[in-house]
């Protein structure tokens, strides 16, 4: 019996030698790396090792091994993107011609094009994936780099907000909150189902992709009433025929014009970066009120990256609702968010929700809680207003140590941004954007690698600041 536990011990030390040098060969795996390396080409790893029963008759010892797997990269989330097109490229010839003129600026601006590209790498793999269980043209997953240069904080003059532009009414129409504590426009789970449902509500509405696409951009009352109009003249009534504001018009063609260049993009000097498919983020639930601060602190991220991924937060903690509220993050750093909390023994939350009394005063309540008036205010976003409205509530910082940071901060790191964009609308000109974001028109220009002061409808300007 010891001289056949013997023989299975030497066996076991062979089988562990010759491993080693194979483990030895493998890429460690970076805690901090959520998606594999677009210079990689792949990664070795040796499979769980089986072994067969033990023969008694024998006692010889037989162990099998699963052969050492090549897992390639993730394929590229574009060419899935590109395998899903079905709207067709237009045949009038204005039309072809607004294409090319897109085209055309894409191509001058690689710099621009790349990053905005690069700003998809958070969203699209979700974005796609809603699009595929719907079968919607993939085309819809493009339509946030032509509203928003999918960007969540993107805000319009027209006051539409998030990936997918919507406006305060259609927001709430399509089931999208929008109060004190937050804006679900930028929520990119919430924005994605409203805005496909009203696509696909369109579509079915309409009888095309072209028009639904055109009532999503100019409202459905605008494209009914033009088609009527047509119908009485005994004209077509497609989306290329019908009169629409000159927005509107190109608003396809844009879109095909985007397509072309993901297709493509060699031949117009842009650069598409690879984005893996697979999931950029994942939602933890939050079961009691947290801190925004704590939350960075336990998955171990920036402000700006909450941000980008929870851009309807609007205040500095996330409140305990009746519902469990969700919280985006990066997919890779869930576990580490887990196991800090676990560990986590302190207050989630440093600050107070506080109900005012009737007819109490913004300043009583201040002087109640030793708080500076103006950092009260901006904390609580009060805009000069000297009473409460009714049923207000508002936060109380507990810490002195708040109480200085959001003086000078607002409502928070939380909320900063180093980067605001500008949807070009009718009538904008390159000085008055500038004048409005309180920067120069020669930064405006440098900044988004504009040759001259022309800046052109349904684009997207970033503001440096």
């Amino acid at each position: 019996m010891f001289r056949f536990s013997k023989n299975i011990f030497c066996v076991y030390i062979s089988l562990f030698i010759f491993i080693l040098p194979i483990n030895l060969k493998s890429e460690p795996i970076d805690d901090h790396c959520h998606c594999v390396n677009a210079q990689q080409q792949s990664f070795e790893y040796l499979d769980d090792i089986e072994h067969s029963e033990i023969s008694k008759s024998t006692e010889a010892l037989s162990i099998s091994t699963k052969e050492i797997l090549i897992q390639e990269k993730p394929e590229n989330i574009w060419n899935i993107v590109n395998k899903g097109y079905r709207i067709p490229d237009p045949k009038k010839k204005w039309a072809k011609k607004v294409v090319k003129k897109y085209e055309r600026w894409y191509s001058e601006h690689p710099v621009y094009t790349y990053r905005m590209f690069e700003r998809t790498k958070r969203y699209i793999y979700h974005v796609v994936q809603e699009v595929e269980k719907r079968n919607m043209p993939m085309e819809i997953a493009l339509l946030p780099i032509i509203e928003s240069a999918y960007n969540p904080i993107a805000r319009s003059n027209m006051k539409a907000v998030g990936l997918w532009q919507f406006i305060p009414s259609t927001g709430k129409n399509y089931g999208l909150k929008q109060d004190w504590w937050k804006d679900e426009r930028s929520n990119v789970i919430l924005s994605t189902n409203a805005s496909l449902n009203y696509l696909e509500k369109l579509y079915n509405q309409f009888g095309t992709w072209e028009l639904a696409l055109a009532a999503y951009n100019a409202g459905e009352g605008k494209v009914s009433r033009e088609i009527k109009k047509n119908k009485r003249r005994k004209r077509a009534t497609d989306y290329y025929t019908i009169s629409l504001p000159r927005e509107t018009d190109e608003y396809v063609s844009k879109l095909i014009a985007m397509k072309h260049i993901i297709q493509n993009p060699k031949k117009y000097n842009v650069e598409v970066p690879y984005i893996p498919n697979v999931p950029y983020f994942g939602e933890v639930i939050l079961t009691e009120q947290m801190d925004i601060d704590l939350i960075l602190k336990l998955a171990d991220i920036s402000s700006e990256e909450f941000e980008l991924l929870n851009a309807h937060h609007k205040r500095p903690l996330i409140p305990n609702e009746s519902q469990p509220t969700g919280v985006l993050l990066p997919h890779h750093k869930i576990n580490t968010y887990n196991k800090n909390l676990a560990a986590h023994d302190g207050a989630l939350s440093n600050w107070i929700l506080y109900k005012p009394k009737r007819k109490e005063s913004i300043m009583k309540v201040a002087k109640k809680f030793d708080i500076n008036l103006s950092t009260f205010k901006r904390i609580n976003s009060l805009n000069g207003r000297v009473t409460f409205r009714r049923n207000s509530t508002v936060l109380i910082p507990k810490s002195s140590a708040l109480k200085s940071k959001y003086t000078l901060k607002g409502t928070g790191d939380f909320n900063y941004t180093s980067v605001g964009t500008h949807h070009v609308s009718r009538g904008d000109t390159l000085g008055g954007i500038a004048r409005k974001y309180k920067v120069s028109i020669e930064d405006l220009k440098e900044f988004n690698e504009l040759d001259s002061h022309i800046i052109i409808i349904g684009t997207t300007i970033d503001i440096p600041q």
